[in-house]
């Protein structure tokens, strides 16, 4: 009867052992529930508007006025990259109002001041008349 129940209890142990495992082994969600649709609308829009803004700091005119104003085209990349999701839709949104032609130089303007507020909080080192 001992030897019968030793090998139950551990068929038990390695049993609930194992049964534990796979959960255990499962990827964690960020705040372990669900994504609601409003929350993946909202990043889907994010997205988009991140992309509009790479779309036109992409463009080679764009590229060569920033160069021409002594900026990096990498520096800006990185200050987009950085913005809040908040930040880049109000950008994208300032993009789309601007009349046909205009874009670029409300772009670079917005990009401008952008790096000019966060050379100023330090944050950066972009232009050294804020200091």
């Amino acid at each position: 009867m001992t030897t019968l129940r030793r090998y139950l209890s551990l068929l038990l142990i390695a049993t609930l052992v194992l049964g534990s495992l796979p959960v255990a082994a499962a990827p964690q969600a960020g705040n372990g529930g669900l994504v609601g649709t409003q929350a993946a609308l909202d990043a889907e829009h994010t997205s988009d508007a991140r992309e509009r803004i790479h779309d036109v700091l992409a463009r080679d005119d764009v590229r060569e006025q920033l160069m021409a104003q002594g900026v990096d085209p990498a520096d800006v990349e990185a200050r987009v990259a950085a913005l809040s999701d908040a930040e880049a839709e109000q950008m994208a949104d300032r993009l789309d109002e601007m009349p046909a032609g205009a874009s670029v130089v409300g772009a670079l303007f917005a990009v401008f001041v952008i790096l000019l507020v966060t050379d100023i909080l330090g944050l950066t080192n972009v232009f050294p008349f804020t200091r």
